[in-house]
C-alpha cells in the first residue's frame, strides 16, 4: 500500500479528526536518555538534541520543560509519502487564518499539531477545505439572465 498521491483526491477525501488530550514539544540534550515510561508520539533526533512530542501530563510527570501546548489532528486518508502539495495546501489555509501548525508525516497518515486553544477552529477550516475540494462543491456555470446586461444598461464600467 503506497497511499494516495492525487492532490484533489487527498483534499476532497480527508477527514480531519481531533484527538483527545493536549500535547507539548520537549527536547532532550544529546546523550540524555528518554525518561523511563515516557511514550512519545514522535521522536526526531537533531544535532542539538532529540525533540519529542508527548502528552502534557506525561511531560509534567517526567519533569520536562514543555513548549507549544497543542492538540493533535489526524488527517484520515492514507496519503503517500511522495504526495505533492497536500500539506502545503493545508498549512497555507491554516496560515491564512493566522494559525501556526507543526505537521508530522507518518506512513499511513499526516498529523497536525495546532495551538491547543484553536484546535476546534482548525477542524472547521480543514472540514471546509475538504468540502470545497469535492467535485459536487464546484460552482455551476453562470447562466445569463434574459434582458440587457448591466453594462448594456450603462450601469457598469
Amino acid at each position: 500500500m503506497t497511499g494516495e498521491t492525487d492532490l484533489k483526491t487527498l483534499l476532497a477525501s480527508m477527514t480531519p479528526r481531533l484527538l483527545a488530550g493536549t500535547y507539548v514539544f520537549v527536547t532532550l540534550a544529546p546523550g540524555v536518555p528518554q525518561p523511563e515510561g515516557l511514550e512519545p508520539v514522535m521522536v526526531f533526533r537533531e544535532r542539538e538534541g532529540a525533540t519529542l512530542i508527548v502528552t502534557e501530563d506525561a511531560a509534567s510527570a517526567a519533569g520536562l520543560t514543555a513548549s507549544f501546548r497543542c492538540r493533535m489532528i489526524t488527517l484520515n486518508i492514507h496519503s503517500s509519502l511522495e504526495a505533492v502539495g497536500f500539506l502545503a495546501a493545508i498549512t497555507t489555509r491554516l496560515a491564512a487564518a493566522g494559525m501556526g501548525v507543526n505537521p508530522v508525516s507518518a506512513f499511513y497518515h499526516d498529523h497536525l499539531f495546532v495551538p491547543a486553544d484553536r484546535a476546534e477552529e482548525a477542524i472547521v477550516i480543514l472540514e471546509n477545505l475538504a468540502e470545497e475540494s469535492r467535485p459536487e462543491a464546484t460552482a455551476l456555470p453562470l447562466i445569463p439572465l434574459p434582458g440587457p446586461s448591466p453594462r448594456e444598461r450603462g450601469e457598469g464600467s
